[in-house]
């Protein structure tokens, strides 16, 4: 069977916060360039998996609130994944509601207006993921960057996203339970300007509850807490070097801030710690008001850590499973069960 053409998808109304995320473009950050990518890389994969696509194609990250999508051509398969779900209104009128974990198949003239993300960052994949052209080895949005993913600037009404090609012949849908993000202190390693923070800056730093502020995007996060105090007046600033998404920095102010994926490439505060890579993704999920704490860890500890991620995600991708929606005869089941010749031999 032949695949169908391609879908577009019509932005009706761009919302806050939404944006095309793939993997990011590492390799220039020698540039000044970030890598950008996706907030809360096993969620945004998951995405991806529950449409059929390859781990790594572009997907819609949701952070706030107001997106309205139409399916221009259809068909178009999505799927949600996080703490969201959408308003699903069919072209013929009907509406119904459209839950995170599953995929579902849209046609021509289908809008779809997912919700608020309730931990703050959900998404939306669509199957053969978005065919925006990539740009310096991808098609994540990055603003700061001049590099906000479709036509070189931000949504409008009526703009179009493609998607790329993606068999349609089954009628069967997917579906898997939620991923499970950790709870607990988000687990950190010692950072390099250690000696830059008194005594008591840095043991409060770890027993302190820090509350996230609205001070947050793609970039950084800033906490709120009591003032953590540098060793002198002179330490509360750095010759600017290299940081990274996961980079605790703490400024005159004495109030950290988490770099994110938009981070810059550069940064003159002393930073304190460095949240590992298996607990990078919690940070897309503290919304203003939310607490939390740190927990120093070893290298090693976050190797393990690491792995114990990957092995999780292999689980959850595992316990994926088909179903047929409403509306649809299972005609495997059916022939599978012998129900035709059990009728055509039924006595009297």
């Amino acid at each position: 069977m032949m695949p169908p053409p391609a879908g577009l998808i019509e932005v009706v109304q761009p919302g806050i916060g939404c944006s095309v995320q793939d993997r990011g473009r590492p390799g220039h950050r020698h540039q000044g360039i970030p890598a950008a990518g996706w907030l809360d890389a096993p969620l945004a994969q998951a995405a991806n998996a529950l449409v059929g696509n390859a781990s790594g194609l572009a997907v819609l990250e949701l952070r706030g609130m107001g997106l309205e999508l139409r399916v221009h051509r259809g068909p178009v398969r999505v799927a949600l994944a996080g703490r969201v779900s959408a308003r699903w209104q069919r072209h013929e009128g009907a509406s119904a509601l459209l839950p995170a974990w599953q995929s579902a198949t849209l046609q021509d003239g289908d809008r779809l207006i997912p919700g608020m993300a309730e931990t703050g960052c959900a998404y939306l994949a669509v199957a053969g993921g978005v065919d925006l052209p990539p740009q310096l080895g991808s098609r994540s949005s990055d603003a700061r960057a001049g590099l906000p993913g479709l036509l070189g600037r931000n949504w409008k009404p009526g703009d179009l996203l493609p998607c790329s090609r993606w068999p349609a012949g089954d009628a069967r849908e997917w579906r898997a339970p939620p991923w499970a993000v950790p709870n607990g202190p988000i687990r950190v390693l010692p950072g390099p300007q250690q000696d830059h923070f008194s005594a008591q800056a840095l043991a409060l730093f770890y027993s302190e509850s820090w509350q996230a502020t609205a001070g947050q995007d793609r970039m950084g996060l800033r906490l709120s807490g009591q003032r953590l105090t540098h060793a002198g007046t002179d330490a509360a600033e750095i010759v600017s070097d290299a940081v990274a998404p996961g980079a605790i920095q703490v400024p005159a102010s004495g109030q950290p801030i988490v770099l994110l994926a938009d981070s810059q490439t550069v940064g003159g505060y002393p930073k304190i710690a460095h949240v590992i890579s298996a607990d990078l993704p919690r940070l897309a999920h503290l919304p203003p008001g939310t607490c939390v704490q740190f927990q120093r860890v070893t290298p090693g500890q976050a190797r393990q850590a690491l792995q114990a991620q990957r092995q999780a995600w292999q689980a959850w991708l595992a316990s994926q499973e088909q179903f047929l929606p409403p509306g649809f005869i299972d005609e495997e089941a059916l022939y599978r069960n012998n129900l035709v010749s059990g009728m055509l031999l039924a006595k009297p």
